[in-house]
């Protein structure tokens, strides 16, 4: 039996604070939800995990998928396959949004799933899965 429940929130270091709560805040609609302004950083949510996005000084390290050790990508679940491809939809207009991939089939077979790179450097996945 695991002594933990689950993820209490998540925390990301990220490049430029402004450009990342926005990526949140206005494309995807979480709700930010308080921050620490002297360090600085914000929290948002979308009501069911919480995320912390910290400012870094500086970002010596380009990301490498294979090489890096930590954050891998964030896997955001959503809640129909409709509302998976009106979110990428989304964010192939939006600027400085890499799509890595578009949506395609799990390797489950149970669902669909595409990767993207939000402004300010964080790979996120979106996810959605027939129950």
């Amino acid at each position: 039996m695991a002594v933990t429940a689950g993820i209490d929130h998540i925390g990301l270091a990220v490049r430029e604070l402004p450009t990342t709560l926005a990526f949140f805040t206005q494309i995807l609609g979480f709700k930010e939800v308080g921050g620490v302004p002297d360090y600085p950083a914000v929290f948002v949510s979308d009501g069911t995990v919480m995320i912390t996005l910290w400012q870094t000084e500086e970002d010596p390290y380009p990301f490498d998928r294979i090489a890096n050790i930590g954050l891998h990508h964030l896997a955001l679940r959503v809640e129909s396959m409709e509302k998976l491809h009106r979110i990428f939809q989304t964010l192939e207009q939006a600027d400085d949004v890499l799509i890595e991939c578009p949506p395609v089939p799990l390797g489950s077979g149970n669902g669909a799933h595409f990767m993207s790179i939000e402004p300010g450097g964080i790979r996120i996945e979106f996810i959605a899965r027939d129950e």
